[in-house]
């Protein structure tokens, strides 16, 4: 399988299966900077982040997931809400912890287990739901972060991970999370995979609810040989 640069400038075919895969697709996204939040997700063409199994395993592949793995060895932490961990069956990370942002601390039907080579989890959650997410996930590092009425803000949300050194920040979805971030201004560019399926089940990648009109700048274009689109957007305004 292979990816090739498209933009700003056409680059030679990168084959997935080489030694030096890797490290040519980290120098396609490596971010300048130390704060820095990327948001991380994979739609198809018509905007939806689940394929026709409710979930994006359909949507995605081998390159996908190469560059996935880039862009978390990248990262100081993977940040992901607590409904994708329990639809997606997230594993822990290889390269960076999980940090699940919960408001009940409700995370049942999770899939993750405790690897020693692994980094723990980490739990974000308001005061009152700490007790039922250290419950559900006893392996995972609880962190209270402040609230108002239940609800963190996502300012909040991120100072408490760069108050822990965790500054570089990659932020998978879902929706609501990714929106959050959005709407708080705090996203430095979207990292948008583009499925090459039209139509069937339709979950809105930044969920059903009004969304701040941001402008982007398109930074990169890559392409796979299944017409897979991967594209960087610096998020300007």
């Amino acid at each position: 399988m292979i990816v090739r640069r498209l933009f700003p400038e056409a680059g030679q075919a990168i084959e997935l299966e080489t030694a030096d895969a890797r490290t040519r697709l980290a120098e396609l996204y490596a971010l300048p900077g130390v704060d820095t939040l990327r948001i991380n997700l994979v739609a198809t063409v018509s905007g939806s982040a689940a394929g026709g199994d409710d979930t994006s395993e359909t949507l995605t592949n081998r390159a996908d997931r190469k560059i996935l793995g880039v862009i978390r060895r990248d990262s100081d932490v993977v940040l992901v809400g607590a409904a994708s961990v329990r639809a997606e069956g997230y594993q822990l990370p290889r390269t960076a912890p999980l940090a699940i942002v919960t408001s009940t601390g409700d995370l049942g039907g999770h899939r993750l287990t405790v690897d020693p080579d692994r980094f723990p989890p980490i739990v974000l959650c308001p005061a009152p739901a700490a007790e039922t997410a250290r419950a559900a996930l006893p392996a995972a590092e609880i962190v209270v972060v402040p609230d108002r009425a239940g609800r963190m803000s996502a300012i909040d949300i991120v100072s408490t991970l760069r108050a822990r050194g965790l500054r570089r920040i990659v932020c998978e979805g879902g929706p609501s999370l990714a929106a959050q971030m959005l709407d708080a201004r705090l996203v430095d560019e979207l990292c948008l995979s583009t499925s090459p399926i039209a139509g069937g089940v339709f979950l809105p990648i930044f969920g059903s609810a009004a969304v701040t009109s941001h402008r982007l700048e398109l930074a990169q274009l890559l392409v796979d040989d299944t017409s897979t689109l991967y594209a960087r957007w610096r998020v300007l305004a």
